[in-house]
């Protein structure tokens, strides 16, 4: 009983305590409330109001009146920044990074905005310039991915590879896919200069970053290829099966010429049809159609789309078995399915894209790095309309 009437009475003082809190802090807010210059205020009005150019006028006010507001300077310089006028974000960045008393984390934050302005500008040297002064400082992180950037922009491979790793040194996470890319663009670049064996070698380097990087497989296929081991080709490019099933789209044209180079064109119809029937692709159905009316004529390819359209009907599917039909169609029926064929090919004309999925980039071709976002390997290697009719 004494408990009870112990707690009853402590519960008046716990309200007290609170009161006097709550005064404590409204007194604090309203004395640094009247620290902050007038024209914060009217500039924090016109953003929440959505009148930018209003709100950019009073902070340059602020600024201009007292020149120790740091956070102003980020804030100003970011907002132009993102307006597109790199002009005015450079200077207030330059004119903040001028102040002798600035702290050092500061002057890093200073130094990395202004680096973000010049790499929106596309003055790449003086961003690597400026992003190199904060590879030790604790912006370091952010530095090398800015650096990774313009790297990759001026297709300096080997200088991306090693910003990477220090990315991926320093706990920023994994780089494994991008280095395997990078190893890639220049194992391209030699095989363009017929320097067969470094791209073996830089190829090897590619697929120990990321044993699961088609693209890697694919130009090690071609590099012996170049050198003229067809049959050593053929068993690197069907290992692309075991990385990535959707990705046979993406072979099947060189296995269907490495099995004609071999003497051996069925046994590359008959694999890819295999295929067809695990993953079916437009992709792979084009090669494969061609092959089958070479091989096994019209009859064998009416059938194949047949049965491709039964399993996944589709109008590029569709587009292929008018065009079989066409071949042996008789006279009085032939205009009018080529009017229909033409039809069909307009609207699919329209649907054969690859589409990046980060971005929603479109294409005609498969790309390995998306042009309209830079990232790697978001491109699916199906069509748009393929990927409509499995959602």
């Amino acid at each position: 009983m004494e408990f009870e009437i112990w707690m009853l009475l402590g519960i008046p003082l716990f309200f007290a305590l609170g009161w006097i809190a709550a005064r404590v802090d409204i007194k604090q807010l309203l004395s640094e409330s009247r620290t902050l210059p007038r024209g914060y205020f009217r500039g924090l009005n016109f953003l929440l109001n959505e009148q930018p150019d209003k709100a950019i006028d009073a902070f340059i006010d602020i600024v201009k009146l007292d020149p120790e507001t740091v956070e102003m300077h980020f804030a100003l310089g970011n907002l132009f920044r993102r307006r597109g006028e790199i002009e005015r974000a450079i200077r207030v960045h330059q004119n903040l990074l001028s102040r002798p008393d600035l702290p050092a984390d500061e002057k890093a934050h200073g130094q990395y905005e202004l680096g973000m302005d010049y790499l929106k500008a596309g003055l790449l040297d003086r961003a690597e310039e400026t992003f190199n002064l904060l590879l030790e400082t604790s912006y370091g992180a952010q530095a090398r991915r800015a650096l990774l950037e313009i790297y990759q922009r001026e297709k300096e491979w080997p200088r991306a590879i090693e910003a990477a790793l220090g990315l991926q040194e320093s706990g920023a996470g994994a780089r494994q896919k991008e280095i395997a890319q990078f190893y890639c663009e220049l194992a391209q670049d030699a095989l363009v200069h017929m320097h067969t064996d470094d791209a073996l070698a830089l190829l090897d380097k590619a697929l120990h970053a990321d044993r699961k990087n088609v693209r890697a497989t694919l130009l090690t296929g071609d590099a012996q290829l170049e050198k003229g081991d067809a049959e050593g080709a053929l068993v690197t490019w069907r290992r692309v099966e075991q990385q990535s099933v959707p990705h046979v789209a993406l072979v099947a044209q060189r296995l269907m010429d490495g099995y004609r180079k071999v003497g051996r064109p069925q046994e590359g119809v008959n694999l890819l049809r295999s295929y067809l029937a695990e993953a079916s692709s437009i992709d792979l159905i084009e090669v494969v159609f061609k092959a089958v009316i070479e091989l096994d004529g019209v009859d064998a390819a009416k059938q194949l789309m047949v049965e491709e359209l039964r399993r996944n009907p589709t109008l590029l599917g569709l587009d292929k078995l008018l065009e079989a039909r066409l071949m042996d169609a008789p006279a009085d029926v032939w205009d009018e399915l080529s009017m229909v064929k033409n039809l069909v090919r307009g609207y699919t004309q329209k649907l054969a894209r690859y589409q990046c999925s980060h971005c929603g980039f479109k294409a005609r071709q498969f790309y390995w790095q998306c042009p309209g976002c830079s990232r790697w390997e978001t491109y699916p290697p199906r069509r748009t309309e393929e990927l409509n009719v499995m959602n």
